[in-house]
């Protein structure tokens, strides 16, 4: 279950983060991943239940954003969500020349937590 280790990954990048940040528990972590990573939400809950022991971690909400395959036609333009996963024929036009749009996904979009001073904080580690 390769969902421990990614779980494990995103504890530790967000450990850093909080430390770097003053934050000393954390309240929710939102995380979004793209369904061609095959990363399944409910072992990702799972995983992170099971690691989540420590005082920064503990009744840690775990948001988890599920994206859809999406694929853009590269003949016609046209943005479509395949019926498959590989199956990238352009529902428009026919064309196989297609360009991913999304389902690749695997970040932590935000994590809030508070400093122990009452003061709720925030950070966005995916950079945008």
């Amino acid at each position: 279950m390769h969902e421990m280790s990614l779980i494990a990954e995103m504890m530790n990048m967000v450990r850093e983060s909080a430390a770097h940040n003053n934050i000393t528990r954390i309240s929710r972590i939102k995380l979004v991943v793209g369904k061609l990573t095959m990363a399944m939400p409910h072992s990702l809950r799972f995983a992170f239940h099971t690691m989540a022991r420590d005082g920064l971690f503990q009744g840690t909400e775990l948001l988890i954003e599920e994206r859809e395959v999406a694929y853009q036609c590269c003949q016609c333009g046209e943005k479509y969500l395949p019926d498959m996963p590989y199956g990238q024929l352009c529902p428009n036009c026919g064309s196989k020349a297609s360009h991913l749009l999304s389902g690749r996904e695997l970040f932590v979009e935000y994590y809030e937590g508070d400093s122990g001073k009452g003061e709720e904080n925030g950070a966005n580690t995916h950079g945008n």
